[in-house]
């Protein structure tokens, strides 16, 4: 027989699938473990929003809908925008898809040509990397420091621009670290961008979920020009507790929608049309509930901050926003903790879960080896108990 693709099979399956994968096995052993992995709210969807998609099939709203989505959503995702952050979007240039990944993969799609260079900041999300290979660019990796709070300088953009290089991929609020960039540095960003023809894909998935009343920027807000190069892409999923819905969203230029919503139109086609109804009710109804998870989440963020920072030989990196907390390994790294030895977070994890029975991210598919990632999207008794357990595997290695 030939042989697969290539590029294909050069896409590597997530490196948190060992983990979770010996997770669910102890568990369904019967094993007491605890997960701190979950990249979701463990809060259920708001009822109004459920009541919506309620509605839909009662109304026999079950057929096929418009590529880049119904006309009722997109005016409430351009509406939202407009509400929350001042941004002038048409119904027409807004598309929505089935969650966050099949529009990042379209907006590369629609953007990157094979051999094209992404600049993509670590620490970054795990799937960026693989995605952006998967269209036929070519991940160009720039390490961002704690000392920085994990923002990309302007110079170190400069410096990993290329002639080949024809976008940057910018994440903030950030998954994995829970930090958001400041305005003066995004505008300092987007002068790069601009001065050097650079489209920008910002995923600001997490844009609602911000502690400390600290601002949030979102990037097409610092002008026309920066707007009209930027593909701003968001969700329902995080902000809304909607994850098993599938809704995705990307705001951009007509040009640029109409090219997505021919992609999609040969591929995932039309998104579901109840998922896309109760997602109306999300971007047009209510939004009080996202007050109560956001405060919900930023008291447990002070639990685990306060807790992990107070256990020797690991430090907290403090988020600004997100249910992502990551944990410095450093002061580990190179040590024997139950006759092994911690070379990276993926051993740490490992020996931790095996050892410790707690589920940690590590961050070695996220560009930072030496952290993992604490979801604290978990009850606060899990973060209690979580945070026992650490102590007690430190103490007793």
């Amino acid at each position: 027989m030939k042989a697969l693709s290539n590029l294909a099979q050069s896409v590597r399956a997530s490196t948190t699938l060992a983990i979770d994968t010996q997770f669910n096995k102890m568990r369904s052993e019967g094993i007491d473990v605890i997960g701190f992995s979950v990249g979701q709210p463990d809060f259920p969807t708001p009822e109004h929003i459920k009541q919506a998609g309620i509605r839909a099939i009662q109304e026999n709203l079950t057929k096929y809908t418009p590529t880049p989505g119904t006309p009722a959503v997109r005016k409430a995702v351009a509406d939202r925008l407009d509400a929350d952050w001042g941004l002038d979007y048409t119904p027409e240039e807004i598309v929505v898809s089935g969650g966050g990944k099949p529009i990042l993969y379209v907006a590369l799609k629609t953007l990157i040509d094979p051999g094209d260079e992404v600049i993509l900041p670590a620490p970054y999300w795990v799937s960026y990397y693989e995605l952006i290979k998967m269209v036929g660019g070519v991940p160009v990796v720039v390490t961002t420091t704690e000392e920085n709070g994990f923002n990309l300088t302007p110079e170190q953009l400069q410096a990993a621009i290329t002639p080949k290089t024809k976008a940057l991929m910018l994440n903030s609020p950030s998954n994995p670290t829970g930090m958001i960039y400041s305005r003066e540095h995004l505008e300092d960003i987007a002068k790069v961008c601009l001065d050097n023809d650079l489209y920008v894909i910002a995923d600001e998935m997490y844009s609602k979920l911000v502690f400390d009343n600290k601002e949030f920027v979102s990037f097409p807000t610092l002008s026309k020009e920066i707007k009209a190069r930027t593909i701003l892409v968001g969700g329902a999923s995080k902000t809304y507790a909607m994850t098993g819905w599938r809704i995705g969203f990307a705001a951009a230029s007509k040009e640029i929608v109409q090219v997505m919503s021919n992609y999609l139109s040969h591929s995932l086609s039309g998104t579901c049309s109840i998922a896309q109804a109760a997602a109306t009710e999300a971007f047009s109804g209510s939004q009080d509930e996202i007050e109560v998870m956001r405060q919900a989440f930023e008291t447990r963020r002070n639990y685990l901050y306060e807790r992990m920072s107070a256990i020797p030989g690991v430090h907290p990196v403090r988020p600004e926003a997100t249910f992502y907390m990551l944990m410095n390994l450093d002061q580990l790294i190179g040590k024997t903790l139950y006759g092994d030895v911690i070379h990276d977070a993926d051993d740490f994890a490992r020996v931790f879960l095996r050892e410790g029975l707690v589920a940690v991210v590590p961050c070695t598919g996220f560009g930072a080896p030496n952290y993992v990632r604490w979801s604290f999207a978990v009850s606060m008794e899990n973060i209690k108990e979580g945070m026992d357990r650490l102590e007690k595997f430190l103490k007793n290695a």
